[in-house]
C-alpha cells in the first residue's frame, strides 16, 4: 500500500488533527514535537527524536544530478529514501516542492517548474523512472492533487509513498484523500455469466467494516486469486431485512479477498482490525477496517463465469441479499442472475504466495 507522509516545519495542532483524521502514514516533523504529536494521537513521527530517525531509519536526499541519482540508488538496499526541496534550484523558502532532477532542455522549463508546477514531464520523471524500476521505498515530495497522481503513477506501480507539503488543514485532509484513493484503484472489466447452481452447505464469512459503503461498492472475492468478483455491500433495502451497508456477505471460508497493497488473504483469516479494500463499480478504492468477521454455515451456489480468455468462479450463500455488480453498478441479486447475464471482475495473473503475486507455473480451478 502506497504511503503518505506529511511534513511540518511550523507548529500547528489543526495540521497534526487534519494529519491523523485524514489517515496520514507519518509525520515528518522538528526535534521536540513528540510529547505534543503523541498527545493528539497514535501517529509514526519521523525526527531526530521520534519513532523514525533521519539518517539511520530514513534518508533525506536531494536529486539535481546523475550523481545524486546513483547515490540514492545505494542508499535504496539500505532504507528508505525522502527526496527534499532542492533549495539551490526553487530558492529558499518556497512553498512548491519541486524535486529538480537532471538537467533541463532549455531554460524556460527550468523556469516553469521553478515557478511551482512540480513535477516537470520530461526532465524530472525520468530519473525518478529510474529509481522506481531498481526497487526500495521511495519517497517524493507534493503540493497539489496533480502531482500526486503523477508520483503514484510513475511506471505504473508508482513510488512507494508521498511527503506532502501543505498550508491548511483542508488542502492537507484533500491530498491524503487523493493519495489514498489514487494509490489503489482497480481496472475492473466486464465478464459473462456461464452458470449458477446450488451446491450444498458451508462456511461462509460475512465482513462487516467500519466504512459505510453506498450501492455500487463491495469487495474483490473470488475462487481465484486471478479472478475476482465485485460482491456488493447490503445497500439495498428488501422486504425481510434492513440494510446493512457496513457488511458484505462475502464467500466461503477459502475464498480470496483482496486487501490494501495489492495483496489478497483468505477470507477465513480476517478478523477485528485487519484492513480490505473497498470498491465501487467505477474502479476506485479505499481502505476499510474490519470490525467484525462472522462465519455461520449456509447454502451455497457455484457462479462461474468468463472474460475474454479468463474464466473464474465464486460461492456466495443462496440467499436474495447477495448481490454481484452489473456493468452500470447496480446491484444484481444471486437468486436473479441467469447465465449470459453480465458482470463486474478484476482479472489480473494469478499465483500468490502468501498473498503476493508470484511469476510461476500455476492453475486453479
Amino acid at each position: 500500500m502506497k504511503e503518505a507522509w506529511v511534513h511540518l516545519e511550523e507548529w500547528s495542532k489543526e495540521m497534526v488533527t487534519a494529519a491523523l483524521e485524514g489517515g496520514a502514514d507519518a509525520l515528518i516533523v522538528p526535534a521536540g514535537w513528540q510529547d505534543k504529536v503523541k498527545a493528539l494521537g497514535r501517529i509514526t513521527t519521523v525526527s531526530p527524536d521520534g519513532d523514525v530517525k533521519p539518517g539511520a531509519d530514513v534518508f533525506f536526499e536531494n536529486l539535481a544530478s546523475p550523481e545524486d541519482e546513483a547515490r540514492i540508488a545505494r542508499r535504496l538496499q539500505q532504507a528508505p529514501v525522502v527526496l527534499e526541496l532542492h533549495k539551490s534550484a526553487i530558492g529558499e523558502g518556497s512553498p512548491h516542492p519541486a524535486v529538480a532532477t537532471a538537467h533541463p532542455a532549455a531554460p524556460e522549463e527550468a523556469e516553469t517548474a521553478i515557478a511551482g508546477q512540480g513535477f516537470a514531464p520530461g526532465w524530472q520523471v525520468i530519473p525518478l523512472e529510474n529509481l522506481v524500476a531498481r526497487g526500495g521505498r521511495l519517497f517524493v515530495p507534493v503540493s497539489s492533487l496533480e502531482e500526486v497522481d503523477l508520483a503514484l503513477g510513475i511506471l505504473e506501480t508508482g513510488v512507494s509513498g508521498i511527503v506532502i507539503h501543505a498550508r491548511h488543514p483542508e488542502d492537507l485532509k484533500r491530498l491524503l484523500a487523493r493519495a489514498k484513493a489514487a494509490s489503489e484503484n482497480q481496472s475492473l472489466q466486464v465478464a459473462t455469466i456461464e452458470s449458477i447452481r446450488p451446491v450444498g452447505m458451508g462456511d461462509r464469512v460475512c465482513i462487516d467494516t467500519c466504512t459505510l459503503m453506498v450501492e455500487g461498492e463491495g469487495i474483490l472475492i473470488g475462487n481465484s486469486s486471478g479472478f475476482l468478483f465485485l460482491v456488493q455491500a447490503e445497500v439495498k433495502p428488501n422486504p425481510y431485512v434492513a440494510p446493512r451497508p457496513f457488511r458484505v456477505n462475502a464467500g466461503p471460508v477459502h475464498a480470496y479477498v483482496k486487501i490494501p497493497g495489492g495483496r489478497t488473504r483468505y477470507l477465513s483469516e480476517l478478523q477485528a482490525g485487519d484492513s480490505v479494500l473497498i470498491v465501487h463499480a467505477r474502479g476506485t478504492a479505499q481502505t476499510a477496517t474490519v470490525g467484525r468477521s462472522k462465519i455461520e454455515r449456509r447454502p451455497l451456489l457455484l457462479v462461474e463465469a468468463s472474460c475474454g480468455g479468463s474464466k473464474g468462479s465464486l460461492l456466495l450463500q443462496n440467499a436474495e441479499t447477495i448481490r454481484l455488480t452489473a456493468p452500470d453498478g447496480e446491484a444484481r441479486s444471486v437468486v436473479t442472475l441467469q447465465a449470459g447475464d453480465e458482470i463486474l471482475v478484476h482479472v489480473e495473473e494469478s499465483g500468490r504466495h502468501f498473498g503476493m503475486k508470484v511469476s510461476e507455473t500455476i492453475v486453479e480451478r
